[in-house]
């Protein structure tokens, strides 16, 4: 079992949490499932277009996403560490899937920032209790994850997300 995640290291790592008004059932289906990927993950006014899932340790998490400017366009792919349903996700950009480490980071000039993420839910009364947390490899590039906007962009996803699912039902 992956534990990382558990000791906080607020120079190198971001989290928040939030009550959710969704069971972790919802939450766990919207974080899994291509379709569901596509209408919420990327924050507005960017999109998810694309979205390919092999739930399993050692999967592939790949999602491509659209800016407004036709030339705004990245790809992420991870892979899965952990996988507890209903409970954690966590996954890293720094492996590819089948634990291939990811040749973009060999050093620290590329454009992105290597980090493992994970999603913990927890049931409350009210739905679930959502903590998000990213670890990063340095604090260069927490810092850079923190000016791209990761609570404000991590926490208008999680709000689409909260939407689309509570539109489903």
């Amino acid at each position: 079992m992956y534990t990382n995640c558990d000791a906080l290291k607020p120079e190198l790592d971001l989290q928040f949490i939030r009550d959710v008004p969704l069971p972790p059932e919802l939450i766990w289906a919207a974080w899994t499932t291509p379709e569901h990927i596509v209408h919420w993950f990327t924050p507005a006014p960017w999109r998810t277009t694309k979205c390919q899932i092999d739930l399993r340790i050692g999967g592939a998490f790949l999602t491509e996403m659209q800016g407004p400017e036709p030339e705004q366009h990245f790809s992420g792919v991870g892979c899965y560490l952990e996988l507890i349903p209903n409970r954690r996700l966590v996954w890293t950009n720094a492996l590819l899937p089948g634990f291939r480490p990811n040749p973009s980071f060999a050093d620290s000039s590329c454009g992105d920032f290597p980090f493992t993420a994970s999603i913990e839910l927890e049931p409350i009364a009210t739905g679930s209790r959502y903590t998000a947390t990213v670890q990063h490899r340095d604090a260069a590039g927490r810092a850079q994850h923190a000016a791209m906007g990761f609570e404000e962009g991590w926490g208008k996803a999680l709000q689409q997300l909260i939407d689309y699912m509570q539109s489903q039902a």
